[in-house]
């Protein structure tokens, strides 16, 4: 009995969707930050000038903030989550507006079994009189 509603639970749609974003997002997380390091880093560390990535303001006492690595994390985050809006989010909004739509027009043509039921006993009654 108990096993019954945790199966119940483990195949509802939302935690298998959830265990496959999951998935999904920590192999996309290694293709992105393979992109950022391979790719990115040298881009930046160009553009202001530096020999690596290495780009850091000392703040004294032997102490840096470490501005490439911050840069590296803000492009990661904005290429993973603009790739999972338009290749996740974009799609399931726009099935989920055609399943909505679906079901309405299905819905609208279809009258209730106890409609249905009166009408013919409606129909009866006007026969026999």
């Amino acid at each position: 009995m108990m096993f019954k509603g945790y199966r119940d639970f483990i195949l509802r749609g939302s935690v298998l969707d959830l265990a496959v974003g999951v998935v999904i997002g920590a192999a996309f997380t290694a293709v992105v930050s393979a992109i950022s390091t391979g790719i990115l880093t040298p881009l930046v560390a160009r553009v202001a000038g530096a020999e690596s990535a290495d780009i850091a303001i000392s703040i004294g006492g032997g102490q840096a903030i470490d501005l490439g690595m911050v840069i590296n994390a803000a492009m990661a985050f904005l290429i993973t989550s603009t790739v999972l809006y338009f290749v996740v989010i974009v799609p399931v909004n726009r099935i989920r507006t055609l399943i909505r739509q679906d079901n309405l027009n299905t819905t609208e043509n279809l009258e209730p079994a106890d409609v249905i039921l009166l009408r013919e006993i409606l129909e009866e009654l006007r026969k026999t009189k």
